[in-house]
Order: structure tokens, then C-alpha cells, then sequence
């Protein structure tokens, strides 16, 4: 039994702010550096995080990186800085490890110093155990071997001192003697195997208080009712001291929800469902085919802690009512007539999204600058694009079997509220609002930070918003290891 909780734990995808994508990703300024930071959080903790720091200003001469707490005293009180260590191939590339000692919500501070003076930014971290790292074979074979040596060594010293000590030189041991080291061997070997014994149910006892750290993601149980209102309810397995009534709004929404038809994947929406009881959601529904829906839903805890609660929805088809407010959905091309050579996605009045990828084959865990923009039926750069929530597009990368989501923004993986309270935006309040500062109509390029975390097929959902209408953009990608 314990074999396959350990084989089944080991099996198990990562799951935290995003499905299967635990990497974080976030571009932003250190006072006038500019940074895009990638941080590879451990699998257990405490544990070593790998942090990946480019910065696109040549004035940088040093990078410094330290973990802190998101909130309570230990935010205040940062331990000495590690130095990020440069790349000897590319100056502007600096790479660091850190320790994260407890589970819950981090961040991790980069202070810059250049020619312009120094640079500070915090990038928000959640620490999670998310798996029990197993042995070595090889490791495993290597202790046991070794420790049966040990074993019929400490046996067979014991009983030659005991039939050998006060033996005089040249002389045989009698009976008595040997009698004794016999006795004396049999008592050892039986205390060894009750101190293994002792030792195993030692080591069950920790891996046990153990298990209780692996995070466990929030449930989304769903239901319909009449006819076309969506009820939603967050269920809490148990994880340390987390709650379901401490959500703080990000864009002004306490939930982000995205619904995928499933298989097809051939219809979207990204709605946005308003609490109506504790840990109880409504969403009315719009116009929906029958058939089977994955449910993503984004929420963010007060700790700056964001999670992805999933769940899964079997529904007739739906007359509903029309999207409004921040709700948008699309229909695009079925999974089955995906083509990931295709960069062009067809919008609305003859307009089009453009994949600016390149040539060169994508890689996981690399991390990319994926860019798009929006062009009319005259191949000219869109001139009505308008902010959506605050942003200039929302995107959601997807693997068709559910084993990955992940909803980024513009400025990364990370979630506007954990910026907030890490410093970076609304002067640490995660109540403020979290537009991107544009002084004028918004470019129609749109560029977000982010990398796969494994091969394999994805689907890109990329909505934007023009002339007061948000659009879908659909794009399929194949990476490679």
C-alpha cells in the first residue's frame, strides 16, 4: 500500500498557480534595468530554487537575488544576498540558487547596481512539495549491500571478543567459549534487526508527517442550474492552514474561470464568476454546445499564495445569456485540423493575429518572448486595440490531455494581487488596480513571457481586445525536449 502512495505521489503533476507548469516567469523594472526573471521552484521543501535573471540594459554590473517571506515579519528582515553569477557567453545573463526553507508564499528580491544607479524588484514564488523523491537503484542496491556488510561485521566482531578476548596466545577456544560467542551473536544479530526495525518505523513515521506537506490542490465541483446558471464550489482537501474566503480580486475579478470543450478544444471562454456564498461561485452562462467542458478557475489567496482550482463539466446544450463585462469566449478550429506550422489566426471584420515565432523549433523549459500582433485585412498594425482588464492581452497555454494550463499576462506567469504585495505595484496594497500604465491607444503587439514545461502539443488561446470587442486568437504549437 505504501508502494503505490509512493509511486502515485511520484506520478503526480505539479499543481499550484498553473496545471502542470510550476516555472515562473515575469519581465519588469528594477528601478531603470529592465528584467525578465525565470524561477524554477523546487519539488520539495525545503528545497534549492534555480533562478535565471536577463536583463535587456547593458549598464548592469552586478545582480543580487535573496528569498524572503510575501508577508509577515520575515518580509522585513532579508537575510545577506547570494551574488547571481554572470553567464560567461553572455554578460547580460545571470543565473543564482536559493534555498526555500518552509511551503507557503515567497518571493524572491533582485537588487541591480549599474551605471544608473541601483534597482530592486521582488517576483513572487509559491513553494510547494509537490512530490517524495524516490532512491536511486543503483543508490538503493549500493546502501542495502553495505549495510549487510555492517551488519555481519558488527555480528562476527562481537562474537570473536567474545570468544577470543582472554584467550591466551596459540591457544584454542573450548566449548564454553564458543557457546558464549554463539549467544553473544545471536543476541547482536537480533538487536540489529530490532534497531532496523525500529529504524523503519522511524522513517514511515516522518514520510507519513511528510505526506501531509504535499500539496493538495483545491477542488471545483460544478453544477447547472436552471437551465443556464453555472454553480461553482471550492473544496478544500486539507493543506496546511489554507482557506477558501481569503481571495483577493485580480483585475477585479475574485475568479478567473476558463471553460474548454474537451476534446475538440474548439470552444473557449474566459469568464469571470461572482462569489456568491463562502467558497461558492455563479456564473451565468452563455450560448454553449453540448458536450464536455474542462474548468480552469484562478483564484489568489491573501498571502499572495494563487492557485488553479480544476474540475471537470458534462452539459446538454445551453440557451444562455449574452457575455458582458470582462467575459469573453471564442470558436476556433478543432484540435483535429491543428497545424502548428500556421501563425495566422482569422478575427473578426477581416482582421487577423499574427504569431511572430521564427523558424527555429521550440524547446521545453526555455523560456520565450512570445509575441503577437494584430493586423487588419490590409496586413497594417491594428489602430483600435483597447486594454483587456487592464492588460494588453490574456493568454492561455494548454495540452490537449489537461495536463498543463497556464493563464499568463503580458508581464508573466504571476498573478497582479502577489505583485501587489510584493512590492511592485499599488505601493504593496493587493486591493489596488492593476492596469498596465499606457498613455495612449495600446500597441498592437503583444508579448508574453513564458516557457513549456514539457514536449508535446499545446494549444495557445490568445484574446485581446479592439473597437470594444475582445477577440480569440488560436494557435498550436509542437515542442520538443
Amino acid at each position: 500500500m505504501k508502494m503505490k502512495l509512493l509511486a502515485a505521489l511520484l506520478c503526480a503533476a505539479p499543481l499550484a498557480a498553473h496545471v502542470g507548469s510550476p516555472d515562473i516567469f515575469y519581465e519588469g523594472e528594477a528601478g531603470p534595468y529592465r528584467l525578465i526573471v525565470t524561477i524554477r521552484p523546487p519539488q520539495v521543501i525545503p528545497g534549492v530554487a534555480q533562478v535565471e535573471i536577463r536583463s535587456t540594459s547593458p549598464e548592469v554590473r552586478q545582480v543580487r537575488i535573496v528569498p524572503l517571506p510575501m508577508t509577515g515579519p520575515g518580509a522585513k528582515l532579508a537575510p545577506t544576498p547570494d551574488v547571481a553569477q554572470p553567464s560567461p557567453d553572455d554578460p547580460h545573463f545571470y543565473t543564482g540558487a536559493l534555498w526555500l526553507m518552509a511551503p507557503g508564499s515567497w518571493q524572491v528580491r533582485v537588487s541591480v547596481d549599474g551605471a544608473n544607479g541601483p534597482g530592486t524588484l521582488s517576483v513572487p514564488v509559491p513553494a510547494l512539495s509537490t512530490r517524495v523523491l524516490g532512491m536511486q537503484r543503483a543508490l538503493e542496491g549500493l546502501l542495502i549491500f553495505l549495510g549487510l556488510v555492517l551488519a555481519v561485521g558488527l555480528v562476527s566482531i562481537i562474537g570473536a571478543g567474545t570468544r577470543e578476548a582472554q584467550l591466551a596466545a596459540g591457544k584454542q577456544p573450548e566449548v564454553a567459549q564458543k557457546r558464549r560467542a554463539w549467544v553473544a551473536m545471536a543476541v547482536t544479530a537480533a538487536a540489529v534487526v530490532a534497531a532496523v526495525w525500529l529504524g523503519n518505523l522511524w522513517w514511515n513515521e516522518e514520510a507519513s508527517a511528510y505526506s501531509t506537506r504535499l500539496f493538495k490542490p483545491l477542488t471545483l465541483h460544478s453544477r447547472v442550474e436552471a437551465g443556464d446558471r453555472l454553480v461553482l464550489h471550492l473544496e478544500d482537501p486539507g493543506w496546511l492552514t489554507r482557506q477558501t474566503d481569503d481571495l483577493l480580486p485580480d483585475h477585479g475579478h475574485l475568479m478567473h474561470l476558463y471553460v474548454i470543450r474537451a476534446p475538440e478544444m474548439d470552444r473557449v471562454w474566459h469568464l469571470h464568476p461572482d462569489l456568491t456564498s463562502p467558497a461558492t461561485f455563479t456564473q451565468a452562462l452563455p450560448d454553449m454546445p453540448a458536450g464536455h467542458y474542462r474548468l480552469y478557475g484562478d483564484i489568489v489567496h491573501a498571502s499572495g499564495f494563487p492557485e488553479t482550482a480544476t474540475g471537470d463539466l458534462d452539459i446538454p446544450a445551453i440557451h444562455g445569456q449574452p457575455l458582458g463585462g470582462d467575459d469573453a469566449g471564442g470558436a476556433v478550429p478543432a484540435l483535429a485540423h491543428a497545424d502548428p506550422n500556421l501563425t495566422l489566426s482569422a478575427l473578426e471584420d477581416g482582421y487577423r493575429m499574427v504569431w511572430e515565432r521564427g523558424a527555429e523549433p521550440l524547446h521545453a523549459r526555455r523560456p520565450y518572448e512570445l509575441k503577437f500582433r494584430v493586423e487588419d485585412a490590409a496586413s497594417h498594425p491594428a489602430a483600435d486595440m483597447e486594454l483587456y482588464m487592464g492588460m494588453q492581452g490574456h493568454a492561455a497555454f494548454v495540452m490537449p490531455d489537461g495536463s498543463v494550463f497556464a493563464h499568463v499576462h503580458p508581464s508573466g506567469s504571476v498573478p497582479m494581487p502577489a505583485l501587489a504585495l510584493a512590492g511592485n505595484l499599488g505601493g504593496g496594497d493587493p486591493h489596488a488596480g492593476h492596469a498596465m500604465p499606457m498613455q495612449a491607444t495600446p500597441p498592437a503587439e503583444v508579448v508574453f513571457p513564458y516557457g513549456f514545461p514539457k514536449a508535446g502539443v499545446y494549444r495557445i488561446f490568445v484574446q485581446v481586445k479592439r473597437a470594444g470587442h475582445v477577440e480569440t486568437g488560436v494557435f498550436d504549437a509542437r515542442v520538443e525536449n
